[in-house]
């Protein structure tokens, strides 16, 4: 079983995910450059948004190169002395999580665990104190065991978790999320600024300060797809917290904007059209090569409207090609009342509240294990 969302969102003049050069990000698409926003983006607004946290009641994990300074404060709290816990971890950790850097203080990778499974490896180095350092591989392996295919975070079984030096530790991520890409041609405008130095002596002239930062505007297509299978086993069979991470999900979605330059944009703009699919089986679709042709703003009538008009319609053609027998829940919600739906007509819902718990109602409570 799988959920997929589709969403048209356009923002107002911004920098929403810079490249190495501090401009907004780019790509080609169908032959004409389009504005994008990475995947691993839009994934930290998601995870990050308080909407996530609310609906899944629990806390996302961190993602961090300062593991080994959050077990030694779980250590000194339980009264170990800091010098002896320091000790031990810098043993430890490099047979379990991953090299330290050459200062001693930090992993060498960035690593993904919630605070529950943090407690639990500090819980598991007190409970074997005694036996350390000589039973550390001993101790490594029984927690690799315990936490093989698993994890207590909604964001970490949604977006899985790498280590490539100890894989048994990685987990296959559950969801999968495109760059967020533009239906039309964009060009990227520059923006020269100048700051005032409010002290400036009165026989002074100039600005304190002067820049240029790059910015564009885009109508953008976003897509993501959940496997609802590997969620319930990422969250070890915990089926209801599953349900909830997928409700996280939908609403952290619609509510997460990236943060780039917005102290100068602002541009908090909400999705126009939000689509999502539950479907048994089969192939994901998703709908970026409806703007695999550009769309083009009709007259002064904007890029929203012709960008959902050819969402609609390329959704028609692949339920005529491909067929329907596999979806069991489609829900449309168009913001303006304006935007045309033929395909979609049937399956449009009132409001945000209707839409996510068309996709929740339509998730099994329980499933039979294999």
């Amino acid at each position: 079983m799988f959920v997929e969302v589709h969403m048209i969102q356009s923002f107002s003049p911004s920098n929403l995910n810079r490249d190495d050069n501090n401009n907004p990000k780019e790509c080609e698409f169908g032959g004409v450059r389009r504005a994008r926003i990475s995947s691993q983006c839009v994934k930290r607004a998601i995870r990050t948004s308080p909407a996530f946290a609310q609906a899944t009641g629990v806390e996302v994990g961190v993602r961090t190169k300062w593991v080994v300074d959050l077990l030694r404060k779980r250590l000194v709290e339980a009264g170990k002395d800091p010098e002896e816990a320091a000790q031990v971890l810098t043993d430890f950790v490099p047979r379990f999580l991953s090299k330290l850097d050459k200062d001693g203080q930090r992993t060498a990778v960035l690593l993904y665990f919630s605070q529950s499974e943090l407690d639990r490896i500090a819980q598991a180095l007190l409970e074997g104190w005694q036996e350390l350092p000589a039973g550390a591989d001993r101790l490594a392996k029984a927690l690799v065991r315990e936490h093989k295919g698993r994890t207590s975070a909604p964001d970490i079984a949604l977006f899985g978790r790498m280590l490539a030096e100890y894989p048994e530790l990685g987990l296959e991520a559950a969801c999968q999320v495109a760059h967020a890409v533009s239906t039309h041609r964009v060009t990227m405008e520059m923006d020269f600024y100048t700051a005032v130095d409010d002290l400036k002596p009165d026989d002074t002239a100039g600005a304190g300060m002067m820049g240029f930062t790059g910015f564009d505007s885009a109508c953008f297509y976003r897509y993501a797809r959940i496997d609802w299978r590997q969620l319930v086993g990422n969250l070890d069979d915990d089926h209801e917290l599953a349900r909830r991470t997928v409700e996280g999900f939908l609403r952290a979605s619609v509510a997460a904007v990236p943060t780039g330059k917005q102290s100068n944009f602002a541009a908090n703009n909400p999705p126009s059209l939000l689509l999502a699919v539950v479907r048994r089986d089969g192939m994901g679709w998703s709908l970026a090569n409806a703007f695999e042709h550009p769309v083009y703003a009709r007259g002064e009538g904007g890029l929203v409207a012709p960008s959902v008009s050819a969402l609609d319609t390329y959704w028609g053609r692949l339920c005529q090609v491909y067929g329907t027998g596999s979806m069991i829940r489609v829900a449309a919600l168009a913001l303006e009342p304006g935007l045309s739906l033929q395909s979609l007509k049937e399956h449009q819902v009132l409001d945000l509240e209707a839409w996510v718990e068309a996709v929740t109602a339509a998730l099994p409570a329980e499933e039979a294990k294999a």
